[in-house]
Formats: structure tokens, sequence, C-alpha cells
């Protein structure tokens, strides 16, 4: 065989290693597929070496679990934690996933009893009606795996995107915030895998998933096939309506955190509401029930105390990067109770959250936003509405228990009829008069001097 010229040799190692360089780098921010037979040599890729990478990952997946569940983890690879809202299952071992079946085949050790699992993976078990339209997910434990074909060096996040996706609030109760507590202390090295996969559910919160994940989202219905991670979690963590409860997120994080992540998501650059130049006031615009009645007068009323008035209405609240851009630079947001009061999340801290409560609201109200505000943290301020301003009292009289008693109504009739009356059936003729008092007071609030007049 002829020999290589020395010369050449010399040439080309420069080359290749530049190329081998390019390869490692681009190797540390892209999942990447691997020939079944380097599954053992690349089970992580996070800088160190392979132990050292696989020890990391088993240490972030073990704070998933708490007690004897951290437990059950370190000793088996396996464990799972339940409550009345949710299941989390987590390995700490490498696992396979089966995207047409939705079979997790999990690690298994000598001496634990072989239990296989079936998990929902939204978080509201307790609604054993919705659950009925959440697939499920199958976690087996000694079963023979099938095959991989494809082998990543990230663990896998599965999640439904079904239940009451859709709807703001719940969208940000029972996904975008348990995502966040779920899956932040990977710092973007996880991939999701998302049953009952919304396009426009996923589409709408892109700029978060594509900061809470480097890499590209499985929709296991268009990707049909087997897939090997080094560990994997089934299911969401879940704290409540809006809800973080710092002592039980894996690293301590708080809505604070949450905040700050989401404005590093959408590019938010208020903070503070001292940040902000002349106060802006956002009013949301209902359609359908709840809806201002006098909102024109309402908007003249507020622009009269010294506001750049924003009336947002439902077209505009269904862009939501258009909707974190208006409200990360608000003063004060103005709103009926109802799901676009969820936005407030986006204000800058220190601003102020007015909830118009109509009748029979109040304990929604106050569970579902008025606890909720303090943690973000906004200062809250409530207009409960009288009777002669919503319209139930033109429709049932002055004197009718809807009117006079809504609580007992609530506690005889049930909350089917609850909702069809005072969440569905009702909207508000505001006394602009009485309403301007709440807003002089959201001006002090501010640190701002009450206007004259």
């Amino acid at each position: 065989m002829e020999k290589v010229p020395r010369s050449l040799v010399f040439l080309a190692a420069p080359l290749f290693c530049l190329l081998l360089l390019c390869l490692l780098y681009t190797g540390e921010f892209r999942s990447r597929v691997v020939p079944l037979n380097q599954w053992k040599k690349q089970i992580t890729n996070w800088g160190g070496s392979r132990m050292e990478d696989q020890e990391k990952l088993q240490f972030l997946l073990e704070k998933l679990v708490k007690g004897k569940n951290r437990a059950q983890l370190e000793a088996t690879g396996f464990a799972c934690h339940s409550d009345l809202h949710t299941d989390v299952c987590v390995s700490n071992r490498p696992v396979r996933i089966d995207t047409l079946t939705m079979k997790v085949y999990a690690p298994f050790s000598q001496g634990m009893p072989q239990a296989n699992r079936v998990v929902l993976p939204y978080p509201k078990k307790e609604d054993k009606r919705l659950m009925r339209s959440v697939s499920s997910v199958q976690i087996l434990q000694g079963n023979p795996p099938p095959p991989c074909r494809y082998t990543h060096d990230v663990p896998a996040v599965v999640f439904s995107s079904g239940g009451y996706s859709g709807n703001v609030f719940h969208d940000f109760s029972e996904l975008i915030i348990p995502l966040f507590l779920t899956s932040r202390l990977f710092q973007s090295r996880l991939r999701f895998i998302v049953t009952d996969f919304r396009l426009k559910f996923i589409g709408k919160y892109k700029n978060f998933f594509s900061h809470l994940s480097s890499y590209e989202i499985i929709n296991p219905a268009a990707n049909v096939s087997v897939h090997c991670f080094p560990g994997v979690v089934v299911g969401l963590h879940y704290h409540g309506a809006l809800a973080l409860n710092t002592a039980n997120v894996p690293e301590g994080y708080s809505m604070l955190d949450f905040k700050q992540f989401l404005r590093e998501s959408y590019n938010l650059k208020i903070q503070d509401v001292s940040q902000a130049e002349k106060p802006v006031l956002v009013l949301i615009s209902r359609h359908g029930s709840r809806m201002f009645l006098n909102e024109d007068e309402m908007v003249i009323m507020m622009k009269a105390l010294g506001f750049r008035v924003v009336v947002a209405r439902p077209d505009v609240m269904a862009n939501l990067d258009k909707v974190a851009e208006e409200l990360n630079s608000c003063s004060v947001l103005v709103g009926a109770h109802g799901a676009g009061l969820t936005n407030g999340l986006f204000l800058p801290q220190g601003a102020v959250m007015v909830q118009v409560v109509g009748l029979g609201l109040e304990p929604f109200s106050a569970f579902f936003f008025g606890e909720p505000s303090k943690e973000m943290p906004l200062n809250y301020l409530e207009y409960k509405i009288e009777a002669e301003e919503s319209s139930l009292t033109s429709l049932y009289g002055r004197d009718h228990p809807v009117v006079v008693d809504p609580e007992s109504v609530a506690a005889t009739k049930g909350y089917g009829f609850e909702k069809a009356v005072y969440l569905d059936g009702q909207n508000f003729t505001i006394n602009v008069v009485r309403f301007r008092e709440t807003i002089i007071k959201a001006f002090g609030l501010l640190g701002r001097p009450a206007p004259l007049g």
C-alpha cells in the first residue's frame, strides 16, 4: 500500500481537530440521536465525564420526590409521588418509551415488588369527568423492552396538554406553573413528550417552552417510535390555582423566580412598577358574560384621573406576546372576575390588580386571584358590585334570592346553577362615581399623589 506523504498528514491534522471541536461544541446544545451501540457510552453530555453527568442527572431527578419515595428512588431507580391532584413518577435510570402505545419501560431491581402503573399526566386527577379525556401513560417494570430507535442524552418529561388547556387560567394553573416547578431545575437540559398534543397550546406558549427546554418537543402522534432516555418524569407537580409553594419546589423557586423566568422568556424589561413612566391602566374587555355595559364611561373617568388607558379586547388577549409586552409596562390592571386576570403574572412588581367582583362571585374571586396576587407580589383591590350594577337585578327583581342571598342559592341549587347564573349570566353597569374611589386608591398604592377633583 502506498504511504501518505507526511506533509499531507500534518496539513490535515488541524482541519481534523477543528472538525472534532465543532462536533463537540454543537453536541452541547442539540439533542443527539446516536446509534444504539453507543447508548452506554453517551448517556449524557453535560460537560463532565459520563459518570459525573449521570450522577448529576440522578441527583436532580431525586429532588423531584421526597421522604420514603426518594429513598425508594435511590435504592431502586423508580418511585412515584401521589396526592389529591397529581401523580408524578420518576426514574433516574435509563428507560425506553414507545410513543405509539405510550408505554414507559422502567428499570426493575431485585428485591422490589414488580408493580406496573398507569398515570394520567395532567394535574387534576380529582376531576374524574375531565380525566376521562386525558390519555394514560403505562409504566412497565420488568417487562422486556422493545429495541431503541432513537437515543437521547437528556431526560424526558411526559405530560398531557389536554384537560382544560385553551383557557389561560387553566393553562397557567395546571400546565405552565407546574411545568416550571417540575422542570426548571434541569436548566433546559430535558425533552418534553406531550400527549393529547394541542398545537394551538404549544404555539401560544412557544417562548416559554423554548426557554424551559433546549430541545424540540416530541408529539407522540407524529413521532411513532421507541426512544431511549437516561431518565424520565411522568406527570407534573401541582400546588393549586396559580400557586407555587416554595417549600415544595426542588430548588426552592418562588413565584418571583417564575415571574423572572416569564420576563426572560418574553424579553420583558420592567421588573418593578417604579420603573414605569406615565401610569398605564389596562382594562380587560369581555364579551359574552361579565361584560362592562358602560365601558366607555369607565374609560373616560380613568383618563380624567391621569391614566393612559388601554382597552384589551378578546382578540388582543388571545395574543400572549402582545399581552405580555403591554402588561409589563402596566401600572393598574382592571377586570371582572375571569380568566383574563391570570395575565396579571406579567405585571411588574408593585402594580395594582383591581378585580370587579359580581354578585355571587366573592368566594371564587378571593381564591383564584385575590390570594395568588399577594405572592406575585401585586397590590390587590376589589370592587364589589352592588345589586343595581348587576344585570341579574333587572332579570330576577331586586328582592329575589339570586340577588339578595347568593350564598343560599349556591348551597341549595348547586354549582351548575351557580355557574349558569353568576358566571355565565351576569353583566355589569358600573357606578362610575363609586368606582372612581377604587381607582384613586390604586393611584395611592402606586405611590403617586391622588388626582385632584
